[in-house]
């Protein structure tokens, strides 16, 4: 399939709400091309001076338009795509353009799986001291609370590849438990600094039956 192409150096997972702000003439014209036409676009994530995986786009709303032309708008993350072809300027346009092939996600996660990242989730912002809202366990996928975990750039985007869900889940529960481990041992530290200095009551040890 060919797609108008929009590239970044951002992450946009399916469902995710996209805000942008356009300001180039080749964006303008995309903009208005996707409106016109009902075009969908996507967004290539520029990383490591290259383009491989993105994620296709649809305009929601045009938020705002200011004098100039520039824009404010909102898009909704679709599917996954990986590039096969890429163009500078597709013909007759200003913006860029390729051949792109969707990725299948498959939804193969079971809700003990989901439960248990979810879970670690709750227990990650507990220890951060994080407020957050619970969320139903029905309406929580791997790309739900992707940006709110503490994943880097590069592992977002290896994330982004992943087209089962199972192996999405997978991937967060090891960072997670990482994570939540490297989180505990910083406190248990904390604790420790802090008590330096104060006096301790120290259990004695019974050396009774001990031989050498």
């Amino acid at each position: 399939m060919r797609l108008p192409l929009f590239p970044l150096q951002s992450i946009f997972f399916p469902g995710e709400t996209v805000p942008l702000h356009i300001f180039e003439d080749r964006y303008k014209q995309l903009i208005s091309d996707c409106r016109k036409e009902a075009l969908t676009f996507g967004i290539p994530v520029y990383i490591n001076n290259g383009m491989t995986y993105g994620t296709e786009v649809q305009l929601v709303e045009i938020v705002n338009s200011y004098d100039n032309g520039e824009m404010d708008v909102t898009c909704v993350g679709r599917q996954v795509f990986r590039i096969l072809s890429f163009e500078n300027q597709m013909p007759g346009k200003l913006y860029a353009g390729g051949t792109v092939e969707f990725l299948d996600s498959v939804n193969d996660a079971d809700k003990t799986l989901k439960k248990t990242v979810l879970d670690q989730i709750y227990r990650l912002y507990d220890l951060m001291g994080v407020s957050y809202s619970p969320l139903p366990l029905e309406k929580f996928n791997s790309y739900v609370l992707v940006h709110k975990m503490g994943l880097s750039f590069e592992q977002e985007y290896e994330l982004l590849q992943m087209p089962r869900e199972s192996d999405r889940m997978l991937f967060m529960q090891s960072h997670l438990e990482s994570t939540i481990a490297m989180l505990n041992e910083v406190n248990r530290t904390k604790k420790t600094i802090e008590m330096n200095g104060n006096f301790k009551n120290f259990d004695p040890l019974d050396f009774k039956d001990f031989n050498l």
